[in-house]
């Protein structure tokens, strides 16, 4: 019984010290802004500037950016090194609103990442089989299998995604009045 209490109480002012540590306090508050120095909200210049000084990039130059189809979105996809496989950074009006690493799954697994984003962010706010979910005020962060990070922005997502599906609305309207010429 003794044995118990203390460790209840190792447990507690444990809980107590994670708690009140600033750093990890901040970052389930707010989330990881980003990765390795780039972060959401970054303007394409200067992304390209810190993917050029880090070595963990295999990035090239312009040749690694894209611009999409769809209007004011661009892509800068690379490949890494060590852990990083390939890395997309996605922009729209210029800014980053999506970092997606797909991760060396020979040299990490699934269940060490999640355990650290777990101890680092809290509980995920959603959890399946295909991926794990931290939500945090204007951000997306998710584990996923194939093993692959995700930061979005979760403002930016939307706001894209409401667009889209005014965009699809406004098919099907136009869909409609081409077939009832028929």
């Amino acid at each position: 019984m003794k044995h118990m209490a203390w460790l209840l109480a190792a447990a507690a002012v444990a809980f107590a010290a994670l708690a009140a540590c600033p750093a990890a306090a901040q970052a389930r508050e707010g989330g990881p802004p980003g990765f390795r120095g780039v972060s959401l909200g970054m303007g394409l210049e200067q992304v390209k500037e810190r993917l050029a000084a880090d070595a963990l990039f295999g990035y090239r130059g312009d040749p690694d950016v894209s611009l999409l189809p769809t209007p004011q979105q661009t892509l800068i996809e690379c490949s890494g090194a060590s852990w990083v496989r390939r890395a997309f950074f996605q922009f729209h009006e210029g800014r980053l609103f999506s970092i997606i690493l797909v991760l060396d799954d020979r040299r990490l697994d699934y269940f060490t990442l999640f355990d650290t984003l777990s101890r680092k962010y809290g509980g995920s706010t959603r959890l399946n089989p295909t991926e794990a979910v931290w939500e945090f005020p204007g951000l997306r962060l998710s584990l996923e299998r194939p093993l692959s990070v995700k930061y979005l922005d979760s403002g930016v997502f939307s706001a894209l995604r409401e667009q889209g599906q005014a965009g699809e609305a406004l098919t099907d309207a136009s869909k409609k009045m081409f077939l009832e010429e028929f």
